[in-house]
């Protein structure tokens, strides 16, 4: 593959249009700090905690929500192919290991469940990936992935769904949050879904804003949720009552 190819500039949303320069997204670009402020605060309220109580998941959890916030900021000003990655791989390992996280902690399965349900999530994300749409039908441009490529997240807002009702059924601390997460999740699904749809509609001063923000800015919302979730009530067996 030419080398050049992982430099070719990468045009999905309102924001940018087709300009290609370093600042064409600066909602899109700036809102990554919604993800890196999660990340901090969170490690900040496990530093907090009483040593013998802080756990490493939730801190290496927190790091790649960083991690997230700096991939994407680089996809949205880089906006070449090789940032795709920079920007999809964090939140691929994120998905993936919070769920582990969640299986083995909230529920406590054991791992070779737990290997279960992260292989079944997996391969429900690679098929969900493929799911094509007729023109019109919320994609970016004639067939293609649907809901602008939203639909590819379906299976993680599905996930934490599941796992929360059946905390709330244990009585487990943890399912509010969970299913916190998955309604803001839900909000901020539909602002990227839309972005390009109403592209013409959303403008601040005449300039062609879109709603990808937003999908940073109650990402980072719903990510610190989760991530308060593993601090406060990483026990397997914490109840509603605590």
């Amino acid at each position: 593959m030419a080398s050049g190819y992982w430099f070719d500039k990468v045009y999905r949303y309102c924001e940018r249009g087709n300009d290609h320069t370093f600042w064409a997204e600066p909602a899109n670009a700036v809102t990554n700090g919604a993800f890196v402020l999660a990340g901090l605060a969170a490690l900040y309220l496990i530093a907090r905690k009483p040593a013998g109580t802080r756990g490493v998941m939730p801190a290496i959890l927190s790091v790649i929500v960083i991690a997230i916030g700096v991939g994407s900021f680089l996809f949205h000003t880089f906006a070449e192919r090789w940032s795709i990655y920079a920007d999809t791989i964090p939140i691929g390992i994120f998905m993936v290991t919070y769920l582990a996280y969640a299986l083995r902690q909230f529920l406590n399965w054991n791992w070779l469940l737990v290997a279960g349900g992260v292989g079944a999530f997996y391969a429900s994300l690679k098929y969900a990936a493929t799911i094509r749409c007729r023109p019109g039908l919320f994609t970016a441009t004639g067939s293609g992935p649907c809901l602008n490529g939203t639909i590819g997240y379906t299976p993680a807002l599905i996930a934490l769904v599941i796992i929360g009702l059946m905390l709330a059924g244990l009585r487990h601390s943890a399912w509010k949050y969970l299913l916190a997460a998955a309604f803001i999740f839900l909000l901020s699904m539909t602002a990227r879904t839309i972005d390009i749809e109403t592209c013409q509609m959303v403008r601040v001063g005449g300039y062609r804003l879109g709603t990808h923000f937003l999908w940073h800015t109650l990402n980072g919302l719903m990510l610190f949720i989760l991530l308060l979730a593993a601090i406060r009530h990483g026990g397997r067996h914490a109840s509603a009552t605590q």
